[in-house]
């Protein structure tokens, strides 16, 4: 079956640096787009960033410049550097993969993320 695993996620002070992973399986992972968003404490959910099956990426205005979004197609996996870590960037962080040009869609469960001295 699908799944989407995500990992890496924690309690780091601010300036601080994480990797978050996400691990794939059940789908053809190569050909779909990859997204993260997150969802911080009473808000909304929010998209951060995404690499297309081509390997283009694009950043929400808030992380640009401080995460770096990659996948390895070989191992299934995408992944989110997140460096200079703010209070602000406390959330949960899901992954999201998109089929292009179908409504096909697949979550997470998210990995919690906590910036704070």
């Amino acid at each position: 079956q699908v799944q989407l695993v995500e990992s890496g996620g924690g309690l780091v002070q601010p300036g601080g640096s994480l990797r978050l992973s996400c691990a794939a399986s059940g789908f053809a992972f190569s050909i779909y787009a990859m997204y993260w968003y997150r969802q911080g404490p009473g808000k909304q959910r929010e998209w951060v960033a995404d690499i297309n099956r081509d390997g283009t990426t694009k950043y929400s205005d808030s992380v640009k410049g401080r995460f770096t979004i990659s996948r390895d197609n070989a191992k299934n996996t995408v992944y989110l550097q997140m460096n200079s870590l703010k209070p602000e960037d406390t959330a949960v962080y899901y992954c999201n993969a998109k089929l292009p040009y179908s409504t096909v869609a697949y979550w997470g469960q998210g990995t919690q993320v906590t910036v704070s001295s």
